[in-house]
């Protein structure tokens, strides 16, 4: 058994599509493909089904899973101690993030320079849940998370309260609702299809969403959906004002966001935010995860939220 056919046999785990998985891996597919075979034989079974339109695990393949993400993550670890070995070079912190912490992530990152400049930050962007396993596995020393894990997300992790995350709808700059000032109702937005990431994908903000649309008195209609961000704004910049479409993004995102095409409306409907927590590992926490906890002080829930105990 290779690494190199773990690090593959992960990678299309994760897809679910052997051509994506070569994309990412930036390979060919059959190359992909050809050393999964070689480690399906090394291992005398199958890893993955293919006889379906859908490539998916077999019972053996999901119960590989977490023990192969274990050995790349044991691997990493392996790299990094002979790294400051033999380069003397500082700790690094290995931390998950997400799209959208904006100005709350430069704020943390500034206060950890000051109370331990000697620590280095490595910032790792991967799906919520590929990030929780990385740090169980002991692959990212923390990751930021919005939203409730699942139940199964939380074995040996503990999660943080840090801050509130509001969201903000975005319609083309030349619907009628840009042109109001101040803030939106969802209810006005009832008769525009919505875009949004599949849940999979992001289960926290899509049920947050079509649970406020529910309360609100409608069911969002599903407008089309898009690869990115990019081109979700890009095609909700060229929507006509009749026959607009609408989503959602961090405040904190659009901040930092120049599209002069798209409007960003803050909700009037309450409760339309999430809360963003840092997992780390509850025992054998790495070096510098506490001088992390504490560079996130600052920003954290006050008493009537979350409190202010790093320990809970």
């Amino acid at each position: 058994m290779e690494l190199r056919q773990v690090r593959y046999f992960v990678m299309v785990a994760q897809e679910l599509h052997f051509g994506r998985a070569a994309e990412k891996l930036h390979i060919v597919q059959s190359a992909v493909s050809q050393q999964i075979r070689r480690l399906e034989r090394e291992l005398r079974t199958e890893l993955f089904d293919r006889s379906a339109r859908q490539v998916r695990l077999t019972a053996v393949g999901e119960r590989f899973l977490p023990e192969a993400r274990a050995l790349l993550a044991a691997e990493q670890r392996a790299r990094a101690v002979v790294a400051e070995l033999t380069a003397g070079c500082a700790a690094t912190l290995r931390v998950g993030t997400s799209t959208g912490l904006g100005a709350h992530l430069d704020r943390v990152l500034e206060t950890l320079a000051g109370l331990a400049p000697e620590i280095r930050v490595e910032l790792v962007a991967a799906p919520a849940r590929e990030r929780l396993a990385r740090v169980a596995s002991g692959g990212l020393d923390a990751a930021f998370l919005r939203g409730e894990p699942h139940d199964a997300e939380r074995d040996g992790l503990r999660f943080v309260p840090l801050w509130q995350d509001p969201l903000v709808a975005v319609v083309p700059a030349r619907h009628p609702l840009a042109a109001s000032p101040g803030t939106v109702a969802l209810a006005a937005l009832a008769s525009v299809p919505l875009v949004l990431t599949a849940r999979r994908n992001n289960r926290a903000l899509v049920d947050l969403v079509v649970d406020a649309c529910h309360g609100a008195g409608f069911t969002p209609a599903p407008g089309p959906a898009y690869g990115s961000l990019d081109d979700t704004l890009t095609a909700i910049g060229a929507a006509g004002a009749s026959d607009g479409l609408w989503t959602v993004v961090y405040a904190s995102h659009a901040a930092r966001l120049s599209t002069p095409r798209v409007a960003f409306l803050p909700f009037r409907t309450p409760g339309m935010e999430l809360t963003t927590s840092l997992a780390v590992r509850r025992t054998d926490p790495p070096a510098g995860a506490e001088q992390l906890l504490r560079a996130c002080e600052p920003a954290r829930l006050t008493d009537d939220g979350a409190g202010s105990d790093l320990d809970r």
